[in-house]
């Protein structure tokens, strides 16, 4: 193809090749460069070039006419669509400001669909329907930076933990532990599924977000399967799980709204956990459950700050959610009242895994730790709600009434 200049209305020749054969490829990009409503003239030689052009030009909406070169060289002259053809209808998925770079929009509409924020989006394009569409009610400004900390804090359970590292529990110190990790393996089971069903119900227009819980059920699913290999390394198979225990997980797969759910789950039950897991990183009798704790922590921590970032963006903007939160707290609450909250074979663990042994001064010291590790628990609930606004009685009060099994 020649591109000339020489008058004011631009010519190029597409030589011998056809519109079976690439030529609209050259004719497209010549008319990008130019503006909308200037002409192109375009030239060629392959046979049936012209009956090519026109029908290329009524499907991508140009105004095509024909006039003669010279008085012997027959050319054809484009006018550029004023809205550059088919595209004349489409939306700009994202910006109210279609020249802000990579703005995100308030309400994410269904004609948007699939498509890259900020592209074109076809007229005629399937509309998609995601519960989740506004702006207010998931996003989080850190979900981007949260989402780069996970990739590069991403850990492979064969490289980062040392399997095969030696130590021998007593019978009842194992055996506790893979208590435990059963009861963890059920918490983490609730961890990813609530944001994955959330997820599906997410648009792709408000992607950091996409990306940040997608990582996040990655993240758990991975928890699953290091505790699962805790469980049998010497042996065991899962232990008790318990109707209470149950029942407390339930209600957080139950909760329609995304915003409690991250409250429930991520701000109340994984900032719990995090403290959980810092005990067990303390305490745990042997040096493969204490690297496991250490690394699992490290991402539970991430989890909690994209829910206490979302929860702070929202709340600035719509403060009457406070109270929504508090209700939800405290219908939990009572709904769970009749069950029997935390498996006492949960809590006897812990007091054997931070004693160590089954002696009665050990024991006795356990028993201290346990109880030191529930007040942690609160004191983290309780900082954590006056962080997203309550008043200091009542956020006492609502992290005291947070599920006995502390997820």
């Amino acid at each position: 193809m020649t591109m000339k200049d020489a008058s004011p209305t631009p010519l190029i020749d597409i030589e011998a090749v056809g519109f079976d054969a690439g030529a609209h490829v050259l004719v497209r990009h010549a008319l990008a460069a130019l503006a909308p409503g200037q002409l192109l003239r375009v030239i060629g030689t392959a046979p049936g070039w012209e009956v090519q052009l026109g029908d290329w030009c009524r499907k991508q909406g140009h105004t095509l006419q024909w006039e003669s070169m010279d008085g012997a060289c027959r050319f054809a002259l484009i006018t550029r669509d004023t809205e550059y053809g088919r595209w004349r209808d489409a939306s700009h998925a994202g910006q109210s400001d279609p020249h802000a770079p990579d703005a995100v929009a308030e309400h994410a509409l269904p004609a948007w669909g699939l498509a890259a924020r900020g592209a074109h989006v076809e007229a005629g394009s399937p509309t998609y329907t995601f519960r989740l569409d506004f702006k207010q009610e998931i996003w989080a400004d850190n979900a981007a930076d949260l989402y780069a900390q996970a990739v590069a804090a991403q850990w492979n359970p064969d490289d980062a933990i040392d399997w095969q590292v030696p130590f021998d529990n007593s019978p009842p110190v194992e055996a506790a532990v893979v208590q435990i990790m059963t009861y963890m393996v059920e918490n983490e089971n609730a961890a990813l599924i609530v944001p994955a069903r959330f997820l599906g119900q997410l648009h792709p227009h408000y992607r950091e977000l996409q990306a940040a819980l997608a990582i996040q059920v990655a993240d758990e699913a991975r928890h699953i399967e290091v505790f699962t290999r805790r469980i049998r390394c010497k042996g065991y198979e899962p232990l008790l799980s318990t109707a209470g225990g149950q029942a407390s997980l339930k209600s957080l797969l139950d909760e329609p709204d995304f915003s409690i759910a991250s409250f429930l789950l991520s701000v109340l039950g994984e900032g719990t956990f995090v403290t959980l897991l810092h005990f067990l990183q303390t305490y745990a009798p042997d040096p493969l459950t204490r690297q496991i704790a250490r690394l699992a922590a490290r991402d539970e921590a991430r989890h909690v700050a994209l829910g206490m970032s979302h929860l702070l963006y929202r709340l600035e903007r719509e403060p009457a959610l406070r109270g929504r939160l508090a209700q939800a707290v405290e219908r939990r609450h009572d709904a769970l009242a009749a069950t029997a909250g935390l498996n006492e074979d949960v809590f006897d663990a812990l007091i054997v895994v931070a004693a160590g042994e089954l002696t009665p001064a050990g024991v006795k010291r356990g028993y201290t730790h346990v109880q030191q590790l529930m007040r942690d628990m609160g004191d983290g609930r309780y900082t954590r709600l006056v962080r997203l606004g309550f008043e200091r009685s009542h956020a006492k009060q609502l992290a005291s009434l947070h599920t006995r099994n502390f997820m």
